[in-house]
């Protein structure tokens, strides 16, 4: 059984999408070739075999704070919680 894999980004500066692929394409070891979109995201935390690091953990915790990308009413942000919220092996922990 895997084990749950925490990244904590609240201390991260994290308002667009561009932010974000930045902020966890290091720690999640999201190759060179990573699309950088939210259909890419889709595929590495849904399918898989993109990241061996997301591969290894069950699930993916990604903890931020809820402003900047996060905040209410930023659409990019509402879209990508959904899709962490869809996923059965990662998902969104927001704190104010």
């Amino acid at each position: 059984m895997s084990a749950p894999l925490v990244l904590d980004l609240r201390e991260e500066r994290i308002d667009t999408l561009e932010d974000f692929w930045d902020a966890v394409s290091g720690p999640l070891a999201l190759p060179d070739w990573f699309g950088r979109n939210l259909d890419a995201w889709w595929d590495t935390i849904g399918t898989g075999h993109i990241s061996s690091v997301i591969d290894a953990a069950d699930p993916l915790v990604i903890q931020a704070r809820r402003a900047g990308l996060f905040a209410p009413g930023n659409r990019d942000g509402a879209v990508l919680a959904q899709l962490l919220g869809e996923s059965a092996h990662a998902r969104l922990d927001l704190d104010d």
